[in-house]
């Protein structure tokens, strides 16, 4: 057996023991969900309606579905031939998993870049170190608490599906420096996908699906180690070769590192979510695992993360110091608050095709928050065409909503699984369980949810009003009782519920952020009184903001206003009809957020 030395242990052993879903060292007992795992045989069985193995865990079995499978191997061989060369060094270092002589690093490291160029250099550094020593033991993603919490093995035992880079027949000659032995085609095949892919651009004649096997190199750069680190995808290993595709048991552990550091990080919640979203597309870029098995591990991810914040002996124990001890480095490195540091920084971004755009979909480049949403969500369906019923309600998962338990401290269970609700993707995708005692952890959108704007009204309703911005609540209600039209230099009257006591709050008109005036509150938490309007305000539509003191947070859903031309020789008059409105506009920017409905 081929066997090359991975910096005091070797690739063959970290395949055996992580790729198959066996972290190298086991999580010490203790806690309420120690022993009360996921069973992710039960949360993965969409995919029975796709392959039915031989039941005997040697990657043969009976294609259900041709057109969903066919979907699959198409969108994995157009991301293994389309990924940059940048890309395919990312998707080696997201193949990483610590060694027993820690010289090296794991997904936990990589998927820090979702921090921000300044905050992961400074995350890295820590770990590393040995500064971050509650952090680490929870994250690691070979022997963290939480990064290593859930095995994936026998889920892949159960599906047993074969790998993409597996030869469709028993007769091809492998790569010269691949294991012959183990993974020789005799042995190890895909050969009962071959009549599927039988014609097909994407792959050969004999069945074999087009993939370029991404060759081993060392890892130079220090970003994550401060040695230098071999990189090897695994092809010819016995763990690789002959370990069933579906799930991803990186993806996994990629998921639920990043998770924990979303949660443990809620400021930075939407792109270190992106990051582990893109850590699972790495899998496909290396040619080891499909779209499907990305979104299985993401669902595993999810449920493991739940499961732990759910458990509140261990929530108080392990994870709320570990976010204290996190939150005290980051902001002691830095110098300053997080909120400042992360203003400072620039932000995660990726362009793992160079601008090509996958098919059905875009090109996946993210550039800011907004972006990493939006590929964030592209990516838990990959475009797949629906496979499910279609138009049914939301159903979050039991427990789901303690994962937005740090980014939306103030709302309550029942709200946060609100938001959950309203921002969770449409019922039919492939591996959405709508309706069953596990709910759909494929539909939940982690990304929307926590860059959500919600109101919440004086019933205790909340809506979201938009995603792709601040985690943020706004509890005030604000309104124009004399209409919210108004001409250019004329006043305004407003009113307002929902506020802190005696506070001094900003009235802030935008499009161009121009404070108005100020209005304190009442001891029974209302605001009433009049602002001007600058002569000068350009007519058309605008906003208006009641904002703390400070002008940083936006208290109150704003309110849209109409400005009209001032009357002549009058330089203006009080506003008069119209009604109230609503519209979202980022506190930072006054750009118009974009709105979504429940």
């Amino acid at each position: 057996m081929r066997r090359t030395a991975l910096r005091g242990v070797t690739v063959a052993t970290v395949a055996t023991a992580l790729v198959l879903g066996s972290p190298i060292v086991a999580n010490a007992a203790g806690y309420p969900s120690d022993t009360a795992k996921p069973d992710l045989v039960s949360l993965l069985n969409g995919y029975d309606q796709f392959w039915a193995s031989s039941g005997t865990n040697d990657l043969h079995g009976t294609v259900k579905d041709g057109a969903t499978l066919a979907q699959n191997d198409k969108l994995t061989s157009w991301i293994n031939q389309h990924a940059t060369k940048a890309q395919q060094l990312k998707a080696l270092q997201d193949s990483e998993y610590q060694n027993a002589t820690n010289t090296g690093y794991d997904q936990s490291s990589t998927v820090s870049q979702g921090l921000g160029d300044a905050l992961e250099k400074i995350y890295v550094q820590g770990r590393n170190s040995g500064a971050l020593p509650l952090t680490s033991a929870l994250v690691n993603s070979s022997t963290g608490t939480s990064g290593a919490y859930v095995s994936t093995g026998d889920a892949k035992a159960h599906y047993s599906y074969p790998r993409p880079y597996l030869p469709g027949t028993t007769t091809a000659t492998l790569p010269a420096t691949d294991d012959q032995t183990n993974c020789a085609p005799t042995k190890v095949n895909a050969t009962s996908l071959s009549a599927n892919r039988a014609g097909k651009a994407w792959a050969s004649a004999d069945g074999t699906l087009d993939i370029t096997r991404v060759p081993a190199t060392t890892d130079t750069t220090h970003e994550f180690s401060p040695n230098d680190v071999v990189l090897d995808a695994g092809y010819g290993t016995q763990g690789i070769c002959t370990g069933g595709s579906y799930p991803s048991g990186h993806t996994t552990t990629a998921y639920q590192a990043g998770i924990t550091l979303a949660t443990l990080v809620p400021e930075l919640a939407p792109e270190l979510l992106a990051r582990a979203s893109e850590a699972g597309n790495d899998r496909i870029v290396l040619g080891v695992h499909y779209p499907l098995d990305i979104m299985g591990g993401r669902i595993d991810g999810e449920a493991a993360l739940a499961a732990r914040w759910s458990d509140t002996q261990y929530r108080t124990d392990v994870l709320e110091p570990a976010r204290a001890e996190l939150t005290k480095y980051l902001e002691q490195q830095c110098g300053d608050t997080l909120a400042h540091c992360i203003a400072a920084e620039k932000p995660y971004t990726d362009d793992p095709y160079g601008g090509a755009a996958i098919p059905g979909g875009t090109a996946q480049v993210v550039t800011d928050r907004a972006s990493a949403v939006k590929v964030y969500t592209e990516r838990m369906s990959y475009g797949f065409t629906a496979t499910g019923a279609t138009g049914q309600a939301p159903s979050v998962p039991t427990g789901a909503s303690n994962l937005l338990l740090t980014a939306f401290p103030t709302l309550t269970d029942a709200q946060r699984t609100s938001v959950l609700a309203q921002t969770e993707s449409a019922s039919g995708e492939p591996l959405d369980q709508t309706g069953t005692a596990n709910g759909s952890w494929e539909r939940l959108n982690l990304a929307a949810a926590t860059s959500a704007t919600v109101s919440v009204a004086t019933d205790g309703s909340v809506k979201v009003l938009a995603t792709g911005g601040s985690a943020r609540v706004l509890t005030g209600v604000l309104t124009a009782p004399k209409g919210t039209s108004v001409a250019a230099g004329g006043s305004l009257a407003l009113a307002g519920t929902g506020f802190t006591a005696g506070s001094s709050l900003q009235v802030v008109l935008h499009s161009d952020p121009v404070t108005v005036g100020t209005l304190t509150v009442a001891a029974d938490g209302t605001v009433s009184g009049s602002v001007t309007i600058p002569a000068g305000t350009a007519t058309g539509a605008h906003t208006i903001d009641l904002a703390d003191a400070s002008g940083a947070s936006v208290l109150a859903t704003p309110l849209a206003i109409t400005v009209t031309p001032a009357a002549a020789g009058t330089g203006g008059d009080t506003g008069t009809g119209g009604g109230t409105g609503t519209a979202v506009v980022d506190p930072g920017t006054g750009v118009h957020l974009p709105v979504v409905s429940g």
